[in-house]
């Protein structure tokens, strides 16, 4: 979580320094928005990348990201800022042991830390490409064992000593682009925390964001 921390932290000390080199920006525009807000609504498609095969790639699951945010002008002479965040997030995979079919949801909730540059085109259209970490709880999901038969079914709790870890961690990139008030983005979070409890293997997600908002 330091290097996750450390890494965020460099994103948003570098980014400052090169919004200075005369990119298009509207003064009037960033003086009545030096904070703002966000909703967002959206389409998450997860995987889980193991050492340890039965976990290992396994179909995209795709899930709801539901959320809000809020954005901190960083410096008023340049259009970077810091947004961060809670959203709900639904993970997870699936895979085969002993010819045996097993799903696994993993649900979130995940606080981003992000700096974030917006490049205006004119007063109403801006593209923001971002960069930066984000922070998340295991607050529910199952484990469906499929079996061999009705009677072989089970299910589990996913955040428990027999399967995941309930903190994961990693980092952020994406780009958003908002006209007036309505927002979309695309983003990819590169999970680095190890979310099984084994010592040997090693799990981490990955997710793809889709989403589309407002911003206040």
């Amino acid at each position: 979580m330091k290097k996750l921390l450390l890494s965020a932290l460099a994103c948003i000390m570098a980014l400052p320094s090169l919004a200075q080199h005369g990119y298009p920006f509207n003064p009037t525009y960033a003086e009545d928005h030096n904070v703002y807000y966000g909703l967002r609504l959206g389409l998450a498609l997860a995987t889980v990348n193991s050492d340890d095969p039965q976990l290992d790639g396994g179909s995209v699951r795709s899930g709801l990201n539901v959320g809000a945010v809020i954005g901190f002008q960083l410096s008023p002479s340049a259009p970077v800022y810091l947004e961060t965040g809670l959203s709900y997030t639904e993970k997870g995979g699936n895979g085969y042991v002993d010819g045996k079919k097993f799903t696994y949801d993993l649900n979130y909730l995940e606080m981003p830390i992000l700096a974030k540059y917006k490049y205006y085109f004119d007063d109403d259209l801006s593209i923001q490409p971002f960069a930066g970490g984000y922070l998340a709880c295991g607050v529910g999901g199952k484990v469906k064992d499929y079996g061999t038969s009705k009677d072989d079914r089970a299910v589990y709790s996913s955040f428990s000593d027999r399967f995941f870890k309930r903190f994961d961690g990693g980092l952020r990139i994406g780009c958003g682009l908002e006209f007036q008030m309505i927002y979309g983005e695309i983003a990819y979070d590169f999970g680095l925390a190890n979310i099984c409890h084994s010592d040997f293997d090693k799990s981490r997600t990955g997710n793809f964001y889709l989403n589309f908002g407002v911003n206040f």
